[in-house]
């Protein structure tokens, strides 16, 4: 009994060993006497016990290594790259991928050096931030013909930081903040020229209403002088005698007009009883002299003879 007990126990364990379970997105490889016998893929499997062994379980997921990278640009600023890389094992290349390779990730990570480091130089700082994609493909390219053949797929290549020495990234910020004081200050000078400009429109507008105004003004004043003269001289009273009551009439409005406000100040000159006639008398005198020289130009009076 003990005998047959201890043959069910092996048997059991013999058992056990035959089946083995594989997770899904997982490869496992299998080894027979140390050979390399077969790929085994998600799911419940069989093999020889004490003979088949399982050497490796590999990942068949996306996969992300990160690298990162010190190097200089064609205007001498060096520079630390981050270069994240998402491969994958292809699955029907499972065993070149555990095989030719012993560590995936540095073989990666050379690569990406040598292509970083060869096209970065060629560059300038901003171009390199603007032409971060073309250095992303270039990686991609270099790593997707030689993984291949070790059983990697290269799924992606990304440029996910550039930075530049601090002392740089300062120039850099002031450079940028000068530029954007450049541009305000065109934009303010624009702006204040534009006010100037439109307060000169306005003035000027304002001016040729105000002359407008005087103009019609000074024309209704005439027309009222007309009317006064005429109504006059209905009266059996001469123009120079109307003018010369209006002009009297008008000199006591003014003097009414200074008086209407206690803000106003007045200064009267000594005068003579006769001053007021005196004026009207200087005034008419004038505005006689004036008609006479507007009839000579216009030659409707001879001009009188040279001494």
């Amino acid at each position: 009994m003990a005998f047959l007990g201890i043959i069910i126990f092996f048997g059991l364990i013999v058992l056990f060993a035959s089946f083995f379970t594989v997770k899904q997105e997982t490869a496992a490889i299998v080894e027979r006497l140390g050979k390399f016998h077969s790929v085994r893929h998600a799911g419940l499997h069989l093999k020889i016990p004490f003979i088949d062994q399982i050497a490796k379980r590999l990942n068949l997921r996306i996969q992300q290594l990160d690298v990162l990278i010190d190097t200089k640009t064609l205007d001498n600023v060096f520079i630390k790259m981050k270069v994240s890389v998402q491969y994958q094992v292809i699955k029907n290349q499972v065993g070149d991928a555990y095989y030719k390779l012993e560590y995936p990730e540095g073989q990666i990570t050379a690569f990406v050096f040598d292509v970083v480091r060869a096209e970065v130089p060629k560059l300038k700082l901003d171009d390199v931030f603007v032409r971060k994609d073309d250095i992303a493909v270039a990686v991609k390219g270099e790593l997707q013909d030689a993984m291949n053949s070790y059983g990697y797929d290269i799924i992606k290549a990304l440029v996910t930081d550039i930075d530049p020495d601090e002392q740089v990234k300062h120039a850099m910020n002031r450079i940028n903040a000068a530029e954007r004081e450049k541009t305000a200050a065109e934009y303010e000078s624009e702006a204040q020229r534009i006010r100037i400009v439109a307060v000169a429109k306005a003035e000027a507008e304002s001016k040729k209403l105000q002359g407008q105004g005087i103009a019609d003004q000074r024309r209704e004043i005439a027309k009222g002088l007309e009317e006064s003269v005429k109504m006059l001289n209905n009266v059996n009273i001469g123009s120079q005698e109307a003018s010369s009551l209006i002009v009297v009439t008008q000199h006591y409005d003014t003097l009414q007009s200074i008086g209407a406000t206690n803000r106003s100040n007045l200064v009267l000159l000594p005068n003579s009883p006769t001053a007021a006639s005196q004026m009207l008398t200087e005034m008419m005198v004038a505005m006689t002299a004036a008609s006479k020289v507007a009839d000579a130009d216009q030659g409707k009076y001879p001009e009188p003879p040279r001494q």
